[in-house]
């Protein structure tokens, strides 16, 4: 074993924002917990100049270490001061295996063994580089990036084939239903702004909506780890997760549902976030509670593909902003906010139409799950010898 330092070192070139793509920029905020990858980034920094990163960099979010962001590059550009970026410090070290070595769940233990600060930790940028990794040929390091870069190439083919399926059912939803270009739109009249039979309400007025809670952090020990007890969803939960829920980080002791009056909402359940990042929208594919800034609503089989779409495609800042702090609606407006529900033949033919789509992606999601979980399982077995290649 030799220490990181002799195989990489952190990356301290400049880039000017002006030349940096939006979508391209980095910070922890568009970085996916448990080695998740990344996401485009919204805005770019006030900065004039940032960390300068290239292909096969390593980029790490150096804020609360235990979320586990890390990202292979595949491009050059900027990112953020508190994401680390190593590089390769020559041709003896493969740059994928660096990659999968500083993604072992002890490399980010290590970094939280040293840090600094209590509400949000950072890591020790000093002894990040005396990490021990282990000191194999350059050979042997190729055979291992191979094998686990074949489970993540499923999981990318899996996402892209999502993003696809999502498209398509996005595609048909604003056909039918913003261009109004349904079957047999040619024969129906426009009443009020709506097609002849459609109904146009509150949305409380069509489903059951219940807001979510947060049990009194100081009681900590209601908080368990997301695959204990019942889910909780947060937020950042539905960044991270993508069309379907399936875990959380976070979990509530049977004790804190009974104590405060959770809401345990069942599968298939749509969530949307109104507070911090409004309209964020997800399914539920098992029971779950979330804290108070998501909405919950009840859904039948026959009705989730259409009101998934419509919640995702909602414009949410017409319903205004209720906070002067951060962009928040309230649990009335939310309950209050318009909703267009079509003919009920409107509605079945969507349906038999978009649903086997969502099932599609929720395979593929799920699929995407079990490959990560069996690469972190190979992982340290790889690092450590107890499975030679």
């Amino acid at each position: 074993m030799i220490e990181l330092s002799k195989a990489a070192h952190y990356v301290s070139d400049k880039i000017n924002v002006s030349s940096l793509k939006i979508e391209e920029y980095i910070t922890t905020d568009n970085m996916i917990p448990n080695r998740g990858g990344v996401v485009d980034c919204e805005s770019l920094p006030k900065a004039k100049r940032v960390t300068r990163y290239e292909p096969g960099d390593i980029l790490i979010s150096n804020i609360r270490p235990y979320f586990k962001k890390i990202w292979f590059s595949d491009r050059i550009s900027g990112c953020s001061n508190d994401v680390i970026v190593f590089r390769a410090n020559d041709e003896n070290w493969n740059k994928k295996f660096l990659y999968y070595v500083l993604s072992q769940d002890s490399f980010f233990d290590f970094m939280m063994s040293g840090s600094n600060g209590t509400k949000m930790p950072r890591g020790n940028k000093k002894t990040i580089p005396e990490f021990l990794i282990p000191d194999f040929d350059i050979d042997k390091q190729i055979r291992i990036a191979d094998i686990l870069s074949a489970y993540d190439s499923l999981i990318e083919n899996n996402q892209k084939q999502i993003k696809l399926l999502e498209e398509a059912a996005q595609r048909l939803y604003k056909e039918w239903f913003v261009d109004l270009r349904f079957p047999g739109y040619e024969d129906v009249k426009i009443v009020d702004g709506v097609p002849e039979g459609w109904k146009k309400e509150r949305a409380e007025c069509f489903f059951k909506i219940t807001i979510g809670k947060t049990p009194p952090r100081a009681e900590k020990q209601w908080f368990v780890n997301g695959n204990n007890g019942i889910p909780w969803l947060s937020i950042s939960d539905m960044r991270d997760a993508g069309t379907f829920i399936f875990k959380t980080r976070e979990g509530l002791t049977e004790e804190a549902i009974k104590k405060h009056n959770m809401k345990i909402v069942p599968s298939g359940t749509i969530f949307v976030s109104f507070k911090l990042t409004v309209g964020r929208v997800a399914i539920a594919t098992t029971e779950m509670c979330t804290n108070e800034a998501i909405a919950h609503f009840y859904v039948n089989d026959s009705l989730q593909a259409y009101t998934y779409c419509y919640l995702s495609n909602f414009e949410y800042d017409t319903l205004g902003n209720t906070s002067s702090i951060s962009k928040a609606v309230n649990s009335k407006i939310i309950k209050a906010m318009p909703f267009i529900m079509p003919s009920q033949d409107i509605i079945e033919n969507f349906s038999m139409i978009v649903s086997p789509i969502l099932n599609e992606i929720k395979a593929k999601q799920e699929m995407c799950n079990y490959l990560s979980e069996a690469r972190d399982r190979l992982l340290p077995k790889l690092m450590s010898g107890e499975i030679e290649v």
